[in-house]
């Protein structure tokens, strides 16, 4: 099974996947590429414990075994970090030293062992726009916020092996991966030889298939599987289902990537995806570039899948040696080709469970809003759509306003605008999904160089901003003499980061804050993001809509959602002469020109060549030793309290009897609601708590930065401004019923109360429950809050998953049940009945609902725990409790 290779007078040796033993190599050549990559990952880490023979066999018979919903193990070769999810996985690793050495064992073993990077990127928060000194601003308050933070991480860099940071300002975690980080293959020697093998990574954030781009498999787990994937442990999931997309045509002249890829997750939400992985094949390949490849496969989340993968082909080759990394091609191709991993026109089609065809050519400009990426807006249909809209109900994603809203308006005194209903409030190139695209940024900048020589301004009332994903970004728009241009129309750099997409967006000028409260104003966003749920982007914002950069920067323009562009002006320029969008949108050719003589590869190797030092990061004075030195006062790093007598075994001795509902919720949940990462308002418990210790309302930061604090983020659970529970007497925000007196509570308040009762709790929801971020935050602090199970009619992927690593039981209705049929209204006392003997891996349970007149409703569920393993996990209490025990001496 092994073999070499000589590649430029070196010998590596691999395994080969024609050879394997027992196994048909025609079977081997028609899987699906992810397939082979999982395969081959099998085949060479086969160790007889983790990793079977059974393993390889079921993965290298894919095409029968993909129905069997059996699990198999993966172990990645890396692992990748961005810091809102990395801080808290960290912490975990402390505590779990702590614990390792206060039973007297070696607290040293407690190290990753594999390769570990963390990009600090969503620090960043957008205080600062506008303005030439917007970057170096808001860099400045980055650093003084965040100075705890960041202290620890460094104690962390130095305390762990096998763990590398990025410092701030350096881009954003899926970039820096693509265009720095990721290699194609892996190389280690081995017993003396020189193994070669592909490159794989999980990351704790949702959109790390943005490296599917590449060939590169890689998915989103949360924070803490990644820490059992650190100290060895394999990660297990059931054998997916593969997708196969048929591209056919090409992208027609003014259509986006962007715009395929918001097409593409409206599809394939409908088709449902949700834990499967989509491969992208066919003659239409070859028209997308890379860059537009990892635009669609950043977005995988988004339409519900595990991957969104694209061969490694000639394209990402190029793409290799575009950005400074030619030297791994040679070897590259030649390990892909002998593998039969390598795509060309000419490869025969994989076997895949179901395929789809999309036309390229059928491609329309995209909008996705008001509330989901998913829904999905054709650019001609966008103004009825908002006004649709506004008057749609709220149950069907809508407003529920009168359709008299359409007229309201707000004076701007000192702006010298009215703010009327729909106005663009926030227009942000933001995020990893399109801000380091060449094609869509070269666009934006033709955009804004057209729009400023014939006059057009943008209405003071719109906040613009500019956080690309890559510094390399600023030195071609830089270069191409665009960036002056979307400076003069308010398009600074603001910062290298996630920014807006993750709820940094910062404040509005404080004259249109004021009127959208005093008002109650229905007003807009406009971002390049990625996600687009309630509450997530700006808390007086409900509307936003993600774009491609060339429409945010067109609709910043107009100032509101509420225009026709086929028909009506952007605006007026000079001499008040009418300008129109076709006046202003670039050429494909003129993009193309423009990108050719602007990108080369001398340009990502001078960013990247000190990527990991910075004269800034290294002067933060960090504490030394293998054990971190907790400060009680730290408002933002506080020790992990899994390990404590309290919690160490919660999940074993959980009560499955007398719960009581905390939350009853709708469809969609999704971790923004349940976790979220933005803004801690003044009078939640959150910022009551933060305000106790003496923090000022400035400086509270975000949920997101104090993810390393268990008492902040315990009390942002739920906490979201736009969640609707419906024990909540109607009462929008993170509000529940305390059922045994009926008082409507903040939700942590009412479940401190059902602790100091001793009464476990459950959480009833609709459809996709958990969607969006990875973040293991929303498991963990549902666990803190004392829930022991959650019942909902589907689950996302990676929040079932971090549900039970957190010991919480996921559990599913049956097919055509939820709690609207069977009259359950959230005040019932709920108890799992036959589970004295265990559970095992999918079977159905009764679920006993008792109702206040003392009637039962009884009704099967599905336990949602997919795997022995997991069963394991949950038995022991979670993930962190399994891998800690073989340390405990």
């Amino acid at each position: 099974m092994k073999q070499s290779l000589t590649v430029e007078g070196k010998e590596y040796v691999y395994y080969s996947l024609k050879d394997l033993q027992g196994v048909d190599p025609d079977a081997v050549a028609s899987l699906p590429f992810s397939i082979k990559v999982l395969l081959e990952a099998a085949v060479r880490q086969c160790d007889g414990k983790y990793i079977t023979r059974q393993h390889v066999e079921q993965l290298a018979h894919w095409k029968k075994t993909q129905w069997e919903k059996k699990e198999i193990p993966f172990k990645p070769a890396r692992i990748v970090f961005q810091d809102f999810t990395g801080v808290p996985a960290i912490v975990d690793l402390a505590a779990m030293r702590d614990a390792v050495r206060d039973a007297g064992g070696d607290a040293m073993k407690i190290n990753p062992q594999i390769p570990v990077d963390l990009i600090i990127d969503h620090s960043l928060i957008v205080e600062h726009s506008g303005s030439n000194d917007a970057f170096k601003t808001n860099l400045e308050i980055e650093y003084q916020r965040n100075h705890e933070r960041y202290q620890f991480i460094r104690w962390a860099q130095k305390a762990f092996q096998n763990f590398r940071v990025v410092p701030p300002a350096s881009g954003i975690v899926h970039q820096v991966n693509l265009e720095a980080l990721a290699t194609v293959l892996q190389t280690k020697e081995v017993e003396g030889a020189i193994q070669v093998f592909p490159d794989s990574l999980v990351g704790t954030d949702s959109h790390t298939p943005m490296i599917n781009a590449l060939g590169i498999v890689g998915w989103g787990v949360g924070g803490i599987e990644a820490e059992a994937a650190m100290l060895g442990q394999p990660l297990y999931f059931v054998i997916p289902e593969v997708v196969g997309i048929k591209l056919r045509g090409r992208l027609s002249e003014g259509v986006t990537a962007t715009d395929l890829a918001l097409t593409i997750t409206s599809m394939l939400r409908r088709k449902g995806v949700v834990g499967k992985f989509v491969e992208f094949f066919g003659p239409g390949l070859k028209h997308l570039s890379l860059a537009d490849r990892s635009t669609v496969a950043n977005m995988a989340p988004e339409y519900g899948a595990t991957m969104g993968f694209f061969p490694t082909d000639d394209t990402a080759l190029d793409y290799l040696r575009q950005t400074g990394r030619g030297q791994h091609v040679p070897l590259a191709e030649a390990y892909l080709k002998a593998q039969g991993m390598f795509r060309t026109d000419e490869t025969p089609d994989p076997d895949f469970t179901i395929v789809l065809e999309l036309d390229l050519g059928a491609i329309q400009p995209t909008l996705a809003g008001p509330k989901r990426p998913q829904d999905r807006i054709e650019l001609s249909a966008m103004k009825s759509s908002f006004d649709e809209a506004v008057s749609t109900p709220v149950a069907e994603r809508g407003y529920g306003l009168s359709p008299a809203e359409l007229d309201k308006k707000a004076a701007l005194p000192h702006l010298a605008k009215e703010l009327g209903t729909g106005a663009v409030v926030l227009a942000a190139i933001t995020s990893c999904t399109n801000t380091s695209n060449p094609s869509v940024m070269i666009a934006a900048g033709l955009v804004a160089k057209k729009a400023a020589e014939l006059g057009l301004v943008k209405p003071s009332y719109v906040k613009s901003t500019l956080t690309p994903g890559s510094t390399v970004v600023t030195e071609y728009l830089r270069e191409a003499g665009l960036l002056r241009y979307l400076e003069q129309l308010g398009f600074y750099i603001d910062g290298y980061g996630c920014a807006t997409c993750c709820g940094n967006s910062g404040s509005l000028h404080p004259e249109v804050e004021q009127a959208i409260k005093d008002n109650q104003m229905l007003v807009a966003s406009v971002l390049s993001g990625n996600r687009n749920f309630e509450g997530r982007v700006h808390p007086l914002i409900k509307a936003n809509y993600l774009a491609s950069p060339p429409l945010v920067i067109v609709y910043a323009l107009a100032g509101t959602v509420r225009i026709d562009f086929e028909n009506e002006p952007i605006g007026y320029g000079h001499q008040n002469q009418a300008v129109y969008l076709k006046d202003i949108w670039p050429s494909n050719e003129e993009i193309e020109s423009v990108i050719a003589s602007t990108l080369r590869p001398e340009l990502f190797r001078k960013q990247y060549e000190h990527l990991f030092e910075n004269e800034r990061w290294a002067s933060i004075q960090a504490p030394e030793g293998m054990n971190y030195l907790w400060d009680e006062q730290s408002t933002y790093i506080q020790k992990a309290p899994y390990f404590t007598e309290e919690f160490a075994r919660a999940g074993a001795d959980a009560s499955l009897k007398d719960m009581r509902a905390l939350l009853l919720l709708g469809d969609s949940i999704t971790t923004d609601h349940i976790s979220p990462a933005g803004r801690i308002s003044t009078d939640s418990p959150a910022g009551v708590f933060l305000s106790d210790k003496g923090v000022k309302v400035q400086d509270y930061n975000s949920y997101g930065a104090r993810r390393g604090n268990h008492h902040v983020m315990m009390r942002g659970t739920f906490a979201n401004i736009r969640i609707r529970n419906k024990l909540a007497g109607g009462k929008e925000g993170g509000y529940t019923q305390y059922l045994p007196t009926g008082e409507i509570l903040p939700v942590y308040e009412a479940a401190m109360k059902y602790k100091a009762d001793k009464t476990g709790l459950i959480i009833i929801a609709g459809k996709e429950y958990g969607t969006g971020s990875s973040r293991d935050w929303a498991a963990k602090g549902t666990y803190l809050l004392g829930v022991k199970a959650v019942l909902a009619e589907s689950f996302e992927r990676i929040h079932r998953s971090n549900l039970v690593g957190m010991g919480v039981l996921p559990l599913q209705f049956e097919e055509g049940e939820n709690a609207e049929r069977l009259g359950l209204d959230g005040t019932e006392t709920f108890a799992m009945i036959g589970v004295e003997n265990g559970i095992e891996p999918g079977q159905k349970v009764t679920i006993q609902a008792v109702k206040q007149d003392q009637s039962v409703v009884e009704f099967r569920a599905i336990v949602r725990l997919d795997s022995n393993v997991e069963v394991e996990y949950y038995r022991n209490g979670g993930i962190l409790q399994t891998v800690l025990q073989p340390y405990m001496s």
